[in-house]
């Protein structure tokens, strides 16, 4: 039999917890009404809200997120899940949080490093509004465009290109679970970026829905709203329903290749000789590398792994001409070579094994779901042999050690650092993702691999970017700074908006002022409006 301390303890509770329950039901409720009066559409509660109290909840929540360490019982969850499937209805949502006051929270494909499209670990209660079902996709041909959906991934949006041809293609990411909503307003980098850019720099127009509920598109909101939601980082500025983006022409035939050197094979010289080539070589050409730790022998020991995952617009003899003139440390052979469509050479630098039909693109799923802590760098002189040696020595302390390293150069360093929010370009030689991942969610386990991927950046200060020591927004890193709320002035947030926007940032709160001066749009790093009493104090 219970004592009675502990019988108390357990009414209390589910005290607590039903109190909670008729909270979070009041808070639906409230919501729904509000939205039926203001959707054009008529809504299909049962099919579109999940709460708590609903069986479906934990699916919809950990459907799309990532990172598994923003789905452990201790963060705070959302009082519902919302997911539209009209416009309207997200212009609904807007009107109704900002009647209602509910911090509201919007996810296209969850891949918020932070959690930050899913989780709130500043503001309660919240919800969030989930974009997963709005992913048309319309591609003209003739025009060179695309019509896409927020909800959308951008794997899908490569499958629908190919459906239509096989010479166009689009310069965004590798990973293809990646929700094309979120996923531009970062930048979008990927493989054809040293030809053509990055995904936002080749957007022509877009449909969103600001912080009034009104839609607007690229002639209402104005070249400067226009200008922030390309590259300025997700829900700062509003709600993203639809890009409008410009394909790009690819060859009939690409060539892809993966070479591997340890470094027992002389694994650190052709890493130093990458940097020194990387963003130099043929434009057409993208060279990544996937460096981490592997058991070495039967005695238990490690080494260090650098493989060279590459792409290149074109077939194998001219970039077998282009490596034997540029880099041939690496000694690419014919062997290595695989020529393939460009849709294959996507599905190839996703990951996915060989002969894997383009048709998995439609299924949006991700391939990495894991416990993880990130950060980013941006590398402008070759890092000495000697740091990278200090380099392996602490990678081999991680198990779960990973980074990438992805090269710059080509158009990357032709397009001014003011022409969208995202600067990184000319004389970035190559950018870092440091990764830490582990297996298990109980917070003990988390600590040693936060504080040993913390350290390592403590490592690699002298020899990256510095003042300021720049960030890839897309990459989000709370350690770098956070918003406390609705009243954050720009000058707390100045220290990760100089990371990640450079001078760019100063912009950014201007375009914030005007288009959301109650900041309405906001999570733990998002862009704050000019707020004169406090900010000029502070000045």
């Amino acid at each position: 039999m219970a004592s009675p301390s502990l019988t108390s303890l357990f009414s209390a509770v589910l005290l607590l917890l039903s109190a909670s329950l008729a909270a979070s039901a009041l808070i639906q409720e409230s919501f729904v009404e509000c939205l039926i009066l203001h959707s054009q559409i008529s809504i299909p509660v049962a099919t579109t809200f999940f709460s708590p109290s609903n069986t479906s909840f934990k699916t919809v929540l950990e459907s799309s997120a990532q990172n598994l360490r923003y789905l452990v019982p201790s963060v705070p969850k959302p009082e519902f899940i919302f997911m539209p499937v009209h416009e309207s209805h997200v212009q609904g949502a807007v009107i109704c949080s900002k009647q209602l006051e509910i911090h509201l929270r919007v996810r296209s494909g969850g891949h918020d490093y932070e959690g930050l499209s899913y989780v709130s670990e500043i503001e309660s209660p919240f919800i969030i509004v989930d974009l997963a079902r709005l992913r048309s996709i319309n591609v003209d041909i003739k025009d060179n465009s695309a019509w896409i959906q927020a909800g959308a991934t951008i794997g899908e949006v490569y499958y629908r290109i190919y459906e239509k041809s096989n010479v166009h293609g689009f310069p965004a990411g590798l990973c293809t679970s990646l929700g094309v909503g979120g996923h531009i307003t970062g930048g979008a980098y990927g493989p054809m970026m040293r030809k053509y850019g990055l995904g936002a720099d080749n957007v022509v127009d877009a449909r969103i829905v600001n912080a009034n509920g009104e839609i607007l598109d690229r002639k209402a909101m104005g070249e400067d709203h226009f200008w922030a939601i390309r590259g300025g980082g997700g829900a700062s500025f509003g709600i993203i329903l639809w890009w409008k983006i410009k394909l790009v022409p690819v060859p009939s035939t690409m060539t892809v290749f993966t070479v591997t050197k340890t470094l027992e094979q002389g694994g650190t010289k052709i890493l130093y000789k990458w940097q020194q080539v990387a963003e130099n070589i043929d434009e057409n050409l993208y060279i990544r590398v996937i460096i981490q730790p592997v058991a070495a022998g039967a005695k238990g020991g490690k080494t260090i792994t650098t493989s060279y995952n590459a792409m290149f617009l074109g077939g194998a003899e001219r970039l077998l001409q282009v490596m034997r003139e540029s880099f041939p440390e690496l000694g690419l052979t014919k062997k290595d070579c695989v020529e393939t469509s460009w849709i294959k050479s996507v599905l190839y630098i996703a990951g996915y094994p060989s002969g894997t039909p383009p048709e998995v693109l439609l299924q949006g799923k991700s391939t990495f779901k894991n416990y993880f802590k990130a950060k980013s760098d941006f590398v402008r002189e070759p890092i000495p042999e000697t740091a990278l040696e200090g380099l392996w020595k602490r990678l081999m302390e991680e198990d779960g050690a990973l980074t990438i390293w992805n090269p710059y150069g080509g158009m990357m360093s032709k397009i001014s650092e003011s022409e969208i929010p995202f600067p990184h370009r000319n004389g970035t030689l190559f950018k870092i993702q440091w990764l830490s991942n582990w297996k298990d969610g109980i917070k003990e386990e988390e600590k040693p691999h936060v504080d040993w991927i913390r350290q390592l950046y403590n490592y690699m200060a002298p020899y990256v970017s510095k003042l300021p020591r720049t960030a890839y927004v897309n990459y989000r890193d709370l350690d770098l700074g956070m918003n406390k709320g609705k009243d954050t002035s720009f000058m707390e947030a100045a220290a990760w908006g100089k990371s990640y926007f450079k001078d760019n940032f100063f912009r950014l709160v201007r375009v914030k002022t005007k288009v959301d001066p109650d900041n309405f749009f906001r999570h733990e790093q998002s862009i704050p409006p000019l707020r004169l009493s406090k900010d000029s104090a502070k000045g």
